[in-house]
């Protein structure tokens, strides 16, 4: 018996089985606990946002110390603003734009002379002075100010209030107005809905470089259609006039300005914007007598490149884009301090890639069958350009460099997986934000050359890694690919449960997202793998599949979408379906699909469209008609609803409602301001004239990405349940 017993103990003990409520507490701790990571101008710290130990969410302001290693914590949020923020509604929908969902210290700027950082606290203006180690509040007024810029000599701050632009000298605390008449429809120095939610732009005006002048642009929103929607909340339905561009429709105005601020005049550049066009991005020369801007047509297809001699009252076309589809955006241009030549990266060869322009003519610095993704630095002093992409495998991100002169790519990231990099002013370090399948984020410092130096989250899966109680049970994924209908391969990922297999064989989870800039199959760590992990431990099968249209795979591959959606990405989606049914370890009858957003749409298309395919679907914050959709995306890929009518009809879910005969759950935020609503009400309206039936899981006062822990906790109960009971363990 003795013998026995001593054999019992040393048998390794179960594995800690995952949660609901565990995946979102490691996920909340394994993710990338420091925000926002910077280098000081002069590269001696690396600053950056920490969640609180008692609230995650709410952020401090960090800095690590390069030559002793030490972590400090440089501001206290809670020291200088107590209680709940009340934000403008504004900045709320700033902050929304971009995927903002934290409070306290949630933005910083550095001070060009490494004096001291500039930020943002409860709609006031902070500045940290790095010599006395101590804030100071800039602006205490009843209106918000919204985003602050330090001057580049560090002895100014711009920032916008009531829709009107100023400048305060922090020297005298002196205000200046540079605008009047903000107000309504009218915004001066701030980003237009279009350009904060789908370019990447959420700025409206910029310094030049010796903090001469200030570009700003003035937005006129009166022809675009004001809506009035319902945000409703557990307590109150608030009534929102909201000015929302639907496809087809009236877009703002721009005009762009610059002014003098020694002068204090103020010239336009208007020749160049109309209804018909686009201002994505404004940038400054380094000497400031030049002040570049991308014009952008209506539809995309062109994109110009101007340069603008202020002084000299002329401007020229540097560079020119034409696409036959679209041009996608970036914010790949460097200009070189040494000539006036520039760094740009175009996709006129058919993937993204470097050129070195000079005199209106580009030499092509990259080539071959594979991307670009972002010129993260240009090295003028020694010669180097440093960029992301792949050229072996689209499933990675990894750190190149090349000569400013051209020559072959030399890899400096070693680890497989995915890297996002930022570099240090001088170019003499980098961070490396790090993750791959099973390895959450690690951020670490290294040498230019790739030399590891530290880690400033190792994130090391060892004994007391959030993750160890559960990795004796976990499950990598399989990679492969499949062929779609015209030969192109489809790269998938595949998790196979170590449970008992049924005899039928195992129920499969789908996830899906499939819209154009995204890319789901690559080995990177994000919450889905959490999920994944506990679908499996419950007997799912977990599958996820990019199909054409998607991103990093060159222009061709995303052009198969143009001017009808749903289309290309379901068939490329059945594809990877129709594979996982005949597998024999998958009960091909119990195949369930779920996606949100995008991922949503495509899931009632396949609900619509494939009903054969799949047992049960849910869809969450759906467009379900691209109609209801923004001008800037929805035109991007489809046109306009008056120039391709067919193409809008063949999109819209709402026309295939007559072939659902599964389960299928809808869930929206119930104050969503991006996919409105409306979208879900149109669709469940359809489904009961039908008398189709569905499940619906709303959320009072959430936005598009249902956020908050409580919502997504709930949210997740719901979809385990909802599979649980269609084709999981309480579906027969």
């Amino acid at each position: 018996m003795l013998k026995y017993l001593l054999c019992l103990l040393t048998l390794p003990l179960a594995a800690e089985k995952l949660t609901l409520e565990k995946i979102h507490s490691v996920a909340g701790l394994t993710g990338p606990s420091l925000r926002s990571a910077k280098f000081s101008p002069n590269g001696r710290f690396v600053t950056y946002l920490k969640g609180r130990p008692d609230n995650a969410r709410h952020y401090d302001l960090w800095s690590y110390d390069i030559i002793t290693g030490h972590h400090r914590r440089w501001v206290n949020s809670e020291d200088l603003f107590k209680g709940d923020e009340i934000l403008s509604a504004e900045e709320k929908a700033r902050r929304e734009r971009m995927r903002i969902n934290a409070t306290g210290l949630v933005s910083y700027q550095w001070a060009h002379d490494n004096s001291g950082i500039l930020f943002p606290l409860a709609g006031d203006i902070f500045y940290f002075d790095f010599s006395t180690s101590s804030s100071k509040q800039i602006t205490l007024t009843d209106e918000a100010e919204l985003d602050p810029k330090l001057s580049p000599d560090g002895k100014m701050v711009a920032f916008v209030r009531g829709q009107d632009l100023f400048v305060l000298e922090l020297e005298s605390n002196l205000e200046t107005a540079l605008t009047s008449g903000g107000g309504g429809a009218i915004k001066y120095g701030m980003a237009e809905f279009v350009a904060q939610e789908e370019m990447g732009r959420h700025t409206g005006y910029w310094w030049s470089p010796d903090s001469s002048y200030i570009a700003y642009i003035e937005v006129n929103e009166s022809l675009v259609k004001t809506i009035r929607r319902n945000e409703i909340y557990p307590d109150r339905i608030d009534v929102i006039e909201q000015r929302y561009p639907f496809a087809g429709e009236e877009n703002a105005q721009l005009r762009l300005a610059i002014a003098d601020l020694g002068k204090g005049t103020t010239s336009w550049i208007s020749s160049h914007f109309d209804l018909n066009s686009y201002l994505p991005r404004v940038k400054w020369t380094p000497s400031s007598d030049k002040l570049s801007f991308q014009w952008q047509s209506r539809n995309q297809g062109s994109l110009d490149l101007y340069e603008v001699s202020h002084k000299r009252n002329s401007s020229k076309i540097l560079i020119e884009e034409r696409s036959l589809t679209w041009i996608n955006l970036h914010d790949d241009l460097h200009f070189l301090k040494k000539d006036q030549s520039f760094i740009w990266t175009s996709e006129r060869s058919g993937f993204n890639h470097i050129y070195h322009v000079r005199d209106e003519k580009l030499t092509q610095l990259t080539k071959g069958d594979w991307p670009v993704s972002e010129v993260v630095s240009v090295d003028e002093k020694n010669g180097w350009i440093y960029f992301t992409g792949w050229i072996e495998s689209p499933l990675e991100k990894h750190l190149y460099r090349i000569p400013l002169s051209g020559g072959p790519p030399k890899q400096i990231s070693k680890r497989p997986g995915w890297h996002n990099i930022t570099f240090s002013k001088d170019n003499s370090h980098y961070l490396d934000s790090y993750s791959n399948d099973k390895q959450p984020t690690q951020v670490s410092l290294h040498r230019a050359d790739g030399t590891l130096l530290d880690y400033l989250l190792e994130n090391k899966l060892d004994d007391k890694h959030p993750l160890a109680p559960f990795l004796d049970d976990w499950i990598d994924p399989v990679y492969g690919s499949l062929k779609a209908e015209d030969g192109t391969d489809l790269h998938y990922k595949v998790y196979k449960p170590n449970t008992p297999m049924p005899e039928s064989g195992y129920p499969a989870v789908f996830y899906v997202y499939g819209g154009p800039i995204s890319q789901r199959v690559r080995r990177s760590w994000t919450r889905r793998n959490l999920w994944a992990q506990y679908l499996l431990q419950k007997g799912y099968a977990f599958f996820i599949l990019d199909n054409r249209g998607t991103a990093n795979r060159g222009k061709d591959f995303e052009n198969l979408i143009y001017k009808r959606l749903g289309d290309i990405e379901l068939k490329d989606q059945l594809v990877g379906a129709n594979w996982l049914k005949e597998q024999d370890w998958v009960d091909g009858s119990r195949l369930g699909i779920h996606g949100h957003s995008y991922g949503g749409y495509l899931t009632l298309m396949a609900m619509f469209r494939a009903d054969d395919v799949f047992s049960c679907g849910v869809a969450g914050a759906s467009v379900t008609d691209f109609r209801f959709y923004n001008t800037h995306y929805t035109e991007r890929y489809l046109s306009t609803p008056q120039d391709n009518p067919k193409g809008y009809a063949a999109s819209s879910v709402l026309n295939y409602t007559d072939g659902l005969k599964g389960d299928l759950l809808l869930y929206h935020g119930m104050a969503d301001d991006n996919v409105l609503f409306k979208n879900t009400t149109m669709l469940m309206s359809k489904l009961q004239q039908e008398g189709k039936l569905f499940e619906l899981s709303a959320y009072p006062g959430a936005k598009h990405g249902i956020s908050g822990s409580k919502n997504q906790l709930h949210l997740f109960r719901t979809i385990e349940d909802f599979f649980d009971r269609k084709i999981g363990s309480r579906s027969n």
